[in-house]
């Protein structure tokens, strides 16, 4: 009987309902950011090393190094950008620069999915669950914010309105970067061309003295040279590239507010997926719940 007694408390403790689990790891699956931007630096390293074949192929590499060429090119570049804006902007620009270099944007695609996994956690358990995910959501300080800030009970038109001031904020200081460094990339050829004239001047100016002919020729052309590389090789893709790098940060962003808002209201999460999918580019789109539905453009 006593057998038959804890059987029977067993049964009945497994029919209870249990708790609803949280969709599995819903704070894993994204790529956080880190690793080198392997294409930029190939792209950079590439470029350089075409021009220094070059250079060693027909002569010597130290005839293209002069002091004073890269003095009025270096120098002339950096005091005329700080000049159109501040030394503030100049530094925030350079280290936004390195950063696209060393860190990855975040996929968009892998962004939606765990976006969709952390709607079906808090679907399941209540969005408290949220919660034990936050330890594992360090790596990405916009995605950590957003969910805390539906743990901690926020109004979902509170949360809205502080993460889409963020984006904005945050896509502003990058614009203002790349638009530093794309100032940079004009005035580089502008100051080699000055230096070419400089060169020039000082040359005319020595036909009497032959020793100093050299020198001055030097002048002129090689300020043209290390206007024209880095402006052209260097800062102009430095430029593109945090533009870009903008962009999708924006477009990352969007997703994970898109996210916050939809799981703070308690909303379907296959509403929440056409939500994104309303955001992402065609080619990377989800099918969380239709996977076996036919790809977009195919």
């Amino acid at each position: 009987m006593a057998i038959s007694s804890e059987n029977a408390a067993s049964r009945a403790k497994a029919a209870q309902p249990q708790p609803a689990a949280p969709a599995a790891a819903p704070g894993r699956g994204v790529r956080l950011r880190g690793g080198l931007d392997v294409a930029t630096l190939v792209g950079l390293a590439a470029a350089g090393a075409v021009i220094l074949l070059a250079i060693t192929t027909g002569g010597s590499a130290r005839a293209f190094l002069d002091p004073p060429s890269l003095l009025i090119v270096l120098g002339g570049t950096l005091a005329v950008t700080t000049a159109s804006f501040s030394l503030g902007d100049v530094a925030v620009a350079w280290r936004s620069a390195a950063a696209v270099l060393v860190h990855q944007t975040l996929d968009p695609k892998g962004v939606a999915r765990q976006v969709i996994l952390l709607a079906e956690a808090a679907r399941r358990a209540g969005p408290e669950t949220l919660r034990n995910v936050l330890p594992e959501l360090r790596g990405e300080p916009f995605l950590h914010r957003s969910v805390t800030l539906i743990t901690e009970g926020h109004p979902p038109d509170t949360i809205e309105q502080m993460l889409t001031g963020e984006v904005e904020a945050t896509a502003g200081a990058l614009g203002k970067s790349a638009g530093v460094l794309r100032r940079a990339s004009e005035v580089a050829p502008a100051m080699g061309l000055i230096g070419t004239l400089v060169g020039l001047v000082q040359m005319l100016g020595s036909l009497s003295d032959p020793s100093a002919i050299g020198p001055a020729m030097a002048l002129a052309l090689l300020t043209t040279f290390y206007g024209a590389v880095l402006g052209n090789v260097v800062l102009s893709p430095l430029a593109a590239k945090v533009e870009r790098s903008a962009e999708e940060d924006a477009l990352v962003k969007t997703l994970f507010t898109i996210g916050a808002v939809s799981i703070a209201r308690q909303e379907n999460p296959r509403r929440l997926e056409m939500l994104l999918n309303a955001v992402l580019p065609p080619g990377k789109r989800i099918q969380y719940f239709d996977r076996e539905a036919p790809r977009v453009g195919a």
